[in-house]
């Protein structure tokens, strides 16, 4: 029997002595209440209509600056044109809050992420995130040396991993010293080391040939020609990747891959020095508290429930027209800015170039499930480490789930929601839309009651977000598109772009950076 069927076989022990139990439970449980939450896909889906661009009838409004899409990358846009002293900046937005992929909830009276639900400390090539980080109060300079307020940094315990019946701090898989699990632990360490250099954002690292090399074949490839095949470290690698780009290491490009560790705080074998910037910012409601302090100045400029239905340039100004229910907007800016998936800008633009057209081809994009389960009471846990931020279980599809209650300063244990995150294959998009809550939120609780078998019991509520495209796959070759996503990057023009979609994979410190760079050019008024 070799190494997996033995953990095969304790999984499988391990949940068969759960059945009873939880089967007991199922029974006595009353029926789940719960729902789709956070998102609007028919109000997304009307983009497909493809709509006239005629202003009969249509109710006449001006800006000077109009951003389409109130994620992050629009409110850093919008903020940067504030900035800069244009006061006639407007907003609009899909949903009824902003937010995008970082918006937030409130279940029992706690506050939980519906999606991106921290921030890393960002590098020194992410200035336009460390600067905003000072001005809002999350980082402060003592003696010269850049330090984040200890409040917002993520509470100990902050990951574990569900191995071999018992938790385990952190989330690499654990290896005896003398394993071939470490050998191969610290030969990609090495390996990582001596990558080209990376940056977040990714345009600030020079392109060089090994880059391109990187680019053009899967992470998976790479790992099993540099010999790296231990089944532990190939499972660890792929969740970041799943984690971080909402695809394995068969799907991302070895580019992506190594600039995950590259990009940030490398990679360490246990035992070996973590770098200080592995820290991390997170928040009970995840990054819907960013979104706050990004949209608290803007209060009356964004204008949410609104359907944008095409953009079309003009020579002196850009007409946008909009959906608000069944009363149509025409929208008269002398700039705007599309902060929109490169996929979405491509089809509402009138007349889109060939660089936005080659990019939207080149990006493909994962759909996600965030499902908050509202518990009246602490679960029963497993043997090791006590409940941490971040909980994993190894083996597992799903990307594990965190506490939103962790980051509370309560004294005590107690009722609490879990926000667990699943990124779907591709193939699972359709069912996404068709398939009921009650559906998902089964699937979730069945991946979760093998390690928690009072989980049933301890459930009151599930409320559910989905995303069909919820981030941009770092494929093998998007990054050779390089040059396109550069050409629709910042900009003088009446139409600019800002977008995580911009750098080819979907992370904070990209979007904001985006909407500070579209609106570096003043704008030009209509």
């Amino acid at each position: 029997m070799g190494p997996r069927a033995a953990i095969d076989r304790r999984a499988l022990l391990l949940s068969a002595a759960a059945w009873p139990l939880t089967a007991c439970m199922r029974s006595e449980q009353p029926t789940l209440q719960g729902a789709w939450v956070g998102a609007s896909h028919e109000r997304g889906h009307r983009l497909r209509q493809r709509l006239p661009l005629t202003r009969a009838g249509a109710q006449a409004r001006k800006a000077a600056v109009l951003v389409v899409g109130a994620g992050i990358a629009g409110l850093a846009a919008a903020r940067g044109f504030q900035r800069a002293g244009v006061d006639d900046v407007q907003l609009l937005e899909l949903e009824d809050e902003p937010g995008g992929n970082s918006r937030g909830h409130r279940m029992g009276g706690m506050a939980c992420p519906l999606g991106a639900h921290y921030l890393p400390l960002p590098g020194p090539a992410a200035h336009e995130v460390s600067d905003w980080l000072h001005e809002i109060g999350l980082l402060h300079q003592v003696l010269g040396r850049t330090v984040a307020n200890e409040r917002h940094l993520c509470h100990s315990p902050q990951e574990r991993l569900f191995f071999e019946g018992a938790w385990h701090e952190g989330l690499l898989p654990p290896a005896d010293p003398a394993s071939a699990t470490m050998t191969q632990y610290r030969l990609f360490a090495a390996k990582v080391a001596a990558a080209p250099a990376f940056a977040i954002p990714r345009e600030r690292a020079a392109w060089t040939a090994a880059h391109a090399e990187l680019d053009a074949q899967t992470f998976d490839h790479w790992l099993r020609e540099q010999g790296l095949d231990d089944q532990r470290l190939r499972w660890f690698l792929d969740y970041c990747c799943r984690d971080d780009y909402g695809a394995g290491l068969d799907q991302v490009s070895a580019w992506a891959g190594l600039h995950y560790f590259g990009s940030r705080h490398g990679f360490q074998a246990p035992g070996d020095a973590v770098d200080e910037r592995d820290a991390m910012l997170t928040w009970p409601e995840g990054n819907a508290w960013l979104v706050q302090r990004l949209a608290q100045p803007l209060a009356g400029h964004i204008h949410g429930g609104r359907v944008v239905a095409g953009v079309r340039e003009e020579r002196h100004a850009v007409e946008v027209l909009a959906w608000q229910g069944e009363r149509l907007e025409a929208w008269t800016a002398g700039t705007v800015v599309l902060a929109l998936p490169l996929f979405v800008a491509h089809r509402l633009l009138d007349r889109p170039s060939d660089a936005l057209r080659q990019a939207a081809t080149a990006t493909a994009y994962a759909p996600w499930l965030v499902a908050n389960l509202q518990l009246d009471k602490p679960l029963l846990d497993r043997p090791g480490v006590p409940p941490a931020w971040d909980n994993v279980v190894y083996g597992s599809q799903a990307l594990g789930y965190v506490d939103a209650m962790h980051q509370s300063l309560r004294p005590y244990a107690g009722a609490t929601v879990l926000s667990a995150y699943s990124a779907l294959p591709a193939g699972e998009r359709e069912a996404l839309l068709q398939q009921p809550w009650s559906f998902w939120a089964g699937r979730v609780i069945d991946g979760l009651a093998p390690v928690h078998p009072d989980l049933r019991q301890r459930v009151q509520r599930i409320d559910l977000m989905r995303y069909g495209h919820a981030m941009a796959i770092p494929r093998p070759g998007q990054q050779a598109s390089a040059a396109a996503r550069g050409a629709l990057r910042g900009g003088s023009g009446r139409v600019r772009f800002a977008h995580a979609d911009l750098a080819g994979y979907s992370v904070f410190e990209e979007a904001f950076t985006a909407g500070c760079e579209a609106a570096i050019a003043p704008c030009r008024c209509a």
